[in-house]
């Protein structure tokens, strides 16, 4: 062989070894034994992500089985998650410019301990994951029986699943290794429907504790004014923040999440924010079926903030979480100075979206006034100055309109078209699904069963500074079960308009075009719709079904309300 044939002998197979490193497959069982510490199989996952992000890998394989991680050695970044708290927080999959990647499970269970999250998926293209189930160890929540009740007093009995102590006449929880389990508010649960009691209320508390002693029977004593519950209901004590959530999306595209069941999250379960075309396909966020647990996750299910593209959920379940099952919508920012004629300064006021830089250059935004949420201009963003996680310099491509002010709002452009298909929700706290895309939305064959407004209008400029205000929405094919039995105050009827414009009502039209039709309506609530500043709202060939599942006993007992709106045909058999 001559130097020449040695030379291309060489170069092929240089070229054959470096094709073998990139692509290919990834497999944790190479990693698990030189990088797994007792039952901690954190970093041999860590290893193996990071392998394959290397190698630019198609594929993540996970043996079945059942693996368990902690924080100390995952992945750790700063992330301001839409409306979570913001943070340094920890991942154990650290899913970052990944493109064109599966992640998958083969029926694997995660348990996490303590303070960290599943996966952060940060600005990928094409990325799966699939086929696993997740859960925690030690709940953010707590849950207690309720044994005896007095003015003023509960007794509760709390399973071995929650460890507590009381120190200094107050209660607190904690973990295995000592990790701290803070709780703000208190919701009753029955324990026979296993759903919110019927109109409980949400207890408020503003320490992170509640007064407490341990009574000699075992059972703890807690004290608030006015509290209650019936005695062999369940007590859930929830967490004061939204620290883990489950899975987090960010600057990403093309995210599918198939047959993955959560039973438990510190935060939301799904939540994607500056995202387009993702796909949620047979997600289960539920508790495991004959689990003494009451609740799932410890706030809504899915959440989805300035996305775009296609938002598809199907076939999924939505049980149990202490929030609603989705909520789709942007975010409003304040206008508090003009600069000049094309500069303004613009604050974000809600802590939990502090971060997101909603406002980018070259994109459209819409200026609108706070308490009417009506949009008088539509212009492009020149540049934009990050001054803080907070306030932003903006500059436009041409002047703002005249009318313009201090006080006014303004938000991005960008709206996922949504489709909800055969999907289940309900027992949760709250409401159902909470709408807010200005592209067409479709919910059908779904069935819910929801405390409170099952489908919901919202979007505010006061409060949470949501930008909504749906345009083409058909809701067809669903079963309404028996919903509004909850706290009167999670909705004013099962399909209902919240929050929205303070002002000008009968002129803002802030939601349009709402079709409703060949739905099943079970109701012992009679409240079926109760709309205000909607322009467009057909209702057709529904089937309403009266039950006596639960006693109705608030005043309002018309079935349609509608104000301040035009364009309305309600047709009922």
């Amino acid at each position: 062989m001559n130097i020449k044939s040695l030379i291309l002998t060489a170069a092929l197979c240089l070229a054959l070894c470096g094709c073998q490193s990139k692509g290919g497959e990834v497999n944790v069982a190479d990693y698990l034994e030189k990088y797994s510490f007792g039952d901690d199989n954190t970093l041999a996952f860590r290893r193996a992500v990071e392998q394959a992000r290397k190698q630019k890998a198609e594929k993540l394989v996970i043996p079945e089985g059942t693996y368990h991680f902690y924080p100390e050695l995952a992945f750790e970044k700063y992330a301001y998650v839409t409306n979570n708290s913001a943070g340094l927080k920890r991942f154990v999959f650290d899913l970052t410019d990944m493109e064109d990647f599966t992640v998958e499970g083969n029926g694997s269970k995660f348990i996490l301990h303590g303070f960290v999250s599943a996966f952060t998926i940060d600005s990928c293209r094409n990325v799966t994951i699939k086929e696993f189930t997740m859960d925690y160890a030690r709940t953010f929540h707590s849950e207690g029986k309720v044994e005896r009740v007095g003015e003023g007093w509960v007794d509760l009995r709390f399973p071995d699943d929650y460890r507590y102590a009381i120190r200094n006449g107050n209660l607190y929880f904690s973990d295995e290794r000592g990790n701290n389990y803070p709780f703000s508010h208190l919701l009753e649960m029955n324990s026979e429907r296993r759903e919110p009691e019927f109109m409980a209320s949400d207890y408020w508390l503003t320490d992170n504790t509640i007064p407490a002693e341990k009574r000699e029977d075992g059972t703890v004593r807690i004290f608030k004014d006015k509290l209650t519950a019936k005695v062999g209901n369940v007590l859930f004590l929830g967490p004061g923040h939204r620290l883990c959530p489950a899975i987090a999306i960010d600057e990403s595209a093309g995210v599918n999440i198939h047959d993955v069941t959560i039973r438990h999250a510190g935060g939301m379960g799904v939540v994607a924010q500056h995202s387009r075309d993702i796909e949620l396909l047979r997600v289960y966020i539920e508790p495991e079926e004959g689990s003494e647990r009451m609740i799932s996750i410890t706030a809504d299910a899915t959440h989805f903030t300035h996305c775009e593209g296609y938002l598809r959920m199907i076939d999924c379940h939505f049980f149990n979480q202490i929030d609603d099952a989705t909520n789709i919508h942007g975010m409003y920012g304040v206008v508090k100075q003009i600069l000049e004629p094309n500069r303004i300064i613009v604050f974000f006021p809600h802590d939990q979206q502090y971060g997101l830089d909603v406002l980018r250059e070259g994109r459209t935004v819409e200026m609108l006034k706070q308490m009417s949420l009506t949009t008088y201009d539509e212009i492009e963003v020149k540049e934009v100055i990050r001054l803080n996680k907070e306030w932003y310099e903006v500059a436009f491509a041409e002047n703002i309109a005249e009318e313009a002010a201090v006080g006014d709002l303004i938000t991005d452009m960008s709206y996922p078209e949504v489709l909800i298909k055969g999907c289940r929700m309900g027992n949760n706290r709250a409401r159902g699904l909470l709408l807010g895309s200005r592209k067409q939305t479709i919910i059908e064959d779904c069935y819910f069963h929801i405390p409170g407004s099952a489908i919901y209008f919202e979007g505010d400029g006061y409060y949470w500074y949501e930008q909504a205000g749906v345009r083409d929405v058909i809701i067809r094919n669903n079963t309404f079960d028996n919903c509004n039995y909850g706290y009167y105050r999670w909705g004013t009827a099962c399909i209902a308009v919240g929050s929205g414009p303070k002002e000008d009502r009968e002129a803002s039209r802030y939601n349009r075009n709402i079709l409703i039709e060949n739905n099943k309506f079970i109701i012992s609530d009679p409240r079926i719709m109760n709309l205000y500043s909607v322009d467009g709202c057909t209702f057709r060939n529904n089937e309403i079904i009266e039950s006596d599942a639960y006693p109705y006993t608030l005043g309002e007992t018309r079935r349609f309300v509608t104000e301040d709106c035009v364009n309305i045909d309600i047709q009922t058999k």
